[in-house]
């Protein structure tokens, strides 16, 4: 596992506060993003789907066939409409309790909300951060299709088995300027 300052390295300056926090936590973003902005954050689903495939992403740990769901979302401020993260999820829906993956299907709940509600004791792996063009999902932070986002990616642990990758970008010009310099 990477050091916080090792990851940090990979993406290099300049980061703010907000952007390390954001890029190192193995807490639920939301929550961060919550705090920092004093605003509810809600989910916006960009795209689900679910289906039973075989696992070839290594950082899975695959068994065999398995119930893939993938999901893509955007985190938004509640009260000002802002999109904060963009996040691309692949979730192992057999590795979880059904009722936690029905939840997934059918709310707009945050996952790291959702873990908290189901009680299920995880653990969060970063397994790496970088630059790349905002290419399509420009549109989501209004920035220009040649502007960089910041991600990182992790992994979700539960019972020692992985169940989730997660990738969250945020636009790397966000939040340089403190507080009054939203996405």
């Amino acid at each position: 596992m990477l050091s916080n300052e090792a990851l940090l390295a990979r993406v290099g300056p300049p980061l703010s506060p907000l952007q390390r926090v954001l890029l190192t936590t193995d807490g639920t973003v939301t929550h961060v993003l919550e705090s920092y902005w004093d605003e509810p954050i809600h989910v916006v689903k960009l795209d689900q789907a679910q289906h039973a495939t075989e696992v070839t992403i290594a950082a899975m740990k695959p068994a065999g066939p398995e119930t893939v769901m993938r999901r893509t979302i955007l985190l938004q401020g509640a009260q000002t409409k802002e999109n904060y993260v963009y996040a691309e999820s692949v979730i192992l829906a057999d590795r979880l309790a059904p009722r936690m993956a029905e939840s997934l299907l059918t709310t707009d709940e945050p996952i790291g909300r959702l873990l908290i509600e189901a009680r299920l004791e995880t653990f969060r792996e970063v397994l790496d951060c970088g630059r790349e063009p905002a290419g399509d999902r420009r549109r989501h932070f209004g920035l220009d299709p040649s502007a960089l986002l910041i991600s990182r990616t992790y992994r979700v642990i539960a019972g020692h088995r992985p169940i989730m990758l997660i990738t969250e970008k945020f636009p790397a010009t966000a939040w340089l300027d403190g507080a009054q310099g939203r996405p």
